[in-house]
């Protein structure tokens, strides 16, 4: 699908890499004003599943959410925290896929990683401890918004899609 059979396994890698990544910074930054600040909603966050197909996608959503941060409203801390926080969350959604076998274990599992690591990195590191706002607010806002989006909006997309289109989404994304 990418490119037809003459396309190569690490071209292929390389253009999924930067798809995923554009679409994370895009989809971030068109729904900027629900997708940055204390209670936010970013839908791309969504993709951080991603990683239980192939560990590429650790680099193109850690890619793409540098890219959101580097235009996005809160600069230096949010490049350095917020791309941080995306790339331990998608390093332990992919740890978690290789460790549990259980489908619908892994995925309910995988979806809680980016919602503890982003209400700790964004809520308590970055803006309670630079930006000063109330610490357990912080958290639970930040780690609500992650939740609502992945586990509550993106585990049954990702489970409708792969029930749906599993073997287009093979074809793609592997």
């Amino acid at each position: 699908i990418l490119g037809g059979k003459n396309m190569t396994s690490k071209t292929k890698k390389i253009t999924r890499v930067g798809v995923v990544a554009g679409l994370y910074a895009v989809i971030t930054l068109v729904l900027g004003s629900i997708s940055y600040g204390q209670v936010q909603f970013r839908l791309a966050e969504a993709m951080t599943l991603l990683p239980l197909f192939g560990k590429e996608y650790i680099l193109s959503l850690t890619i793409g959410c540098f890219l959101a941060n580097v235009i996005g409203p809160y600069g230096v801390p949010d490049i350095i925290l917020g791309t941080l926080a995306t790339f331990i969350s998608v390093y332990l959604v992919y740890i978690t896929g290789k460790l549990i076998k259980d489908k619908k274990g892994c995925l309910i599992i995988a979806s809680l990683w980016p919602t503890i690591v982003n209400a700790i990195i964004i809520g308590g590191v970055m803006l309670h401890g630079l930006f000063k706002l109330p610490l357990i607010l912080s958290v639970l806002q930040v780690g609500i918004g992650q939740f609502v989006v992945i586990t509550i909006i993106g585990v049954p997309l990702f489970r409708f899609l792969n029930n749906k289109y599993s073997k287009l989404l093979k074809d793609i994304l592997n």
